[in-house]
């Protein structure tokens, strides 16, 4: 069996996220999706709107995903790597060189980014920043 994994915060879901999750599972029999926790989404100086239990729900509930586990910090990628057999290490290409040190791992693909949506456009659309205070 071939695992798979990518990592993100995956907040305000949309389309650019389902189609790399398709893509990324497109690559393997299995697919991890590492999810940034409320805490070291705060270490990043970001702010998620929905909170890590219900961004790990969503996910789970997505046909191409097989597994949702914690990204908690930004060195658990190599243990993550080696601790859950993975093959192929997936991120979009708006990081592309970033995590090549993982290459004495596995296999790392860098997949283009949907044009046109991001999470970031979404929130700037909306006047708001990763740094603001969401209201429920």
């Amino acid at each position: 069996m071939k695992k798979v994994i990518t990592y993100g915060t995956f907040d305000l879901l949309h389309k650019g996220h389902v189609r790399l999750l398709k893509r990324a599972k497109e690559l393997g029999d299995h697919l991890t999706v590492c999810l940034s926790s409320d805490e070291f989404n705060a270490e990043k100086g970001k702010k998620a709107y929905t909170s890590y239990e219900d961004r790990k729900y969503i996910l789970e509930a997505i046909k191409y995903v097989d597994e949702v586990i914690p990204e908690k910090g930004w060195d658990q990628k190599i243990s993550d790597v080696v601790d859950n057999d993975i093959d192929t290490f997936v991120m979009g290409d708006d990081w592309k060189g970033k995590f090549d040190f993982l290459k004495d791992y596995c296999e790392v693909i860098y997949l283009p980014r949907t044009e046109g949506i991001s999470t970031t456009k979404i929130k700037e659309d909306l006047g708001l920043s990763d740094s603001d205070t969401w209201k429920a």
